[in-house]
């Protein structure tokens, strides 16, 4: 059953990604309302009420419960004991599984390999002994990475045709939190699925993107992708066999690496809305945050077509100053998130660049 028009829907996160998923469900006749401890966070500027605190305070998870007809997030690192919390009280979508899953990248490796889904190589890593010997079984070179918490590429170290050994305080250097190093992928580029499953068990996935980052945040993403409709039709179904595995209700972002033969190797999972997802606001008509709203309220999903093809690129920083110039320019769409401080690595909004595919407009 359909959650009625009025009703309102809890989002966990008050970020960028929040504000979107708000615009979209007041587009829907939905109100929200957001659970950030920031203030005035960009999500509270367009939602209908924020509840500043702790995203695991008790109480406040009480009054989200309380106001909420359903809750859903923005971000993969809300703490699992506090969905598991609110599920017993109010519906959670996506389910607390995906965040056991998605928050430790070793779990998310041995998921995704536990349902026939390739990944590059990896081992756990505590300790320094353990990351030479993973090196050495890696011939010295691989990705290390912390096993939670690391985005935008925060909380990784490269090593390339190294000895094995050598490596005492590599583990403290990072932390001392659990790691995992990864071996590297000769992939030729980069690619994501954007794709979302409804209450009956309904999937539909979006044209994958080519993904460009720089200094390991993403600077664009590219529609159509370089890539045979092979790569294409196995990255979705890999997607599809992700959602169902999960029980997911939601949109989901699943990152792959393509190599040389056009096979996909997944890297990443994302159980929310993504960031190479936001080229949907402007080349489709049913966009990633209202497909997303229509999941958890139990609509009929979107058709996932775009009318366009398109480019998107975040505004990182101080890239923000040239909206001015972006502005001027024709089937150009713009979205900035209200942050007031432009910061070096921030994003700061995004824009779409379209151009029509003949016969599809």
């Amino acid at each position: 059953m359909s959650l009625p028009a009025g009703s309102t829907i809890g989002i966990i996160g008050g970020g960028q990604l929040g504000r979107m998923l708000a615009i979209s469900a007041a587009r829907l006749g939905y109100r929200t309302v957001v659970l950030e401890p920031q203030p005035d966070c960009p999500a509270a500027q367009v939602a209908n009420r924020q509840i500043t605190a702790a995203y695991d305070d008790p109480a406040a998870l009480a009054e989200l419960a309380a106001s909420s007809s359903v809750v859903t997030y923005e971000f993969e690192n809300v703490p699992v004991t506090a969905a598991s919390a609110l599920a017993a009280k109010v519906p959670v979508y996506p389910p607390a599984r995906a965040l056991e899953v998605a928050q430790d990248r070793v779990s998310e490796k041995t998921f995704l390999n536990g349902i026939g889904i390739a990944t590059a190589d990896f081992h756990a890593v505590d300790d320094d002994d353990q990351l030479t010997a993973a090196l050495k079984a890696f011939e010295g070179s691989g990705i290390l990475k912390t096993r939670r918490m690391g985005y935008d590429g925060k909380g990784q170290r490269v090593f390339r045709n190294l000895e094995a050994g050598g490596f005492a305080g590599t583990c403290e250097a990072m932390g001392n939190v659990p790691l995992i190093l990864e071996s590297f992928v000769p992939f030729e580029r980069e690619i994501s699925v954007i794709a979302a499953r409804g209450l009956d068990g309904a999937v539909v996935a979006y044209d994958p993107a080519e993904n460009v980052h720089r200094n390991g945040i993403l600077h664009t993403s590219i529609l159509p992708a370089a890539i045979m409709p092979e790569t294409a039709q196995a990255a979705r179904t890999a997607t599809s066999k992700i959602l169902s595995a999960l029980n997911y209700v939601g949109v989901i972002g699943v990152e792959f690496f393509v190599l040389a033969d056009g096979s996909p190797l997944a890297n990443e999972i994302a159980p929310r809305v993504h960031n190479s997802g936001h080229w949907t606001e402007a080349a489709c008509i049913v966009s990633q945050f209202e497909q997303h709203i229509r999941a958890v309220a139990g609509l009929p999903l979107g058709h996932p077509d775009r009318h366009s093809d398109c480019v998107m690129e975040n505004l990182i920083g101080d890239d923000v100053l040239r909206v001015p110039e972006l502005l001027a320019e024709p089937d150009l769409m713009l979205h900035l998130y209200g942050k007031a401080e432009a910061r070096p690595g921030r994003k700061m909004g995004h824009f779409t660049r379209i151009k029509a595919i003949p016969g599809k407009v």
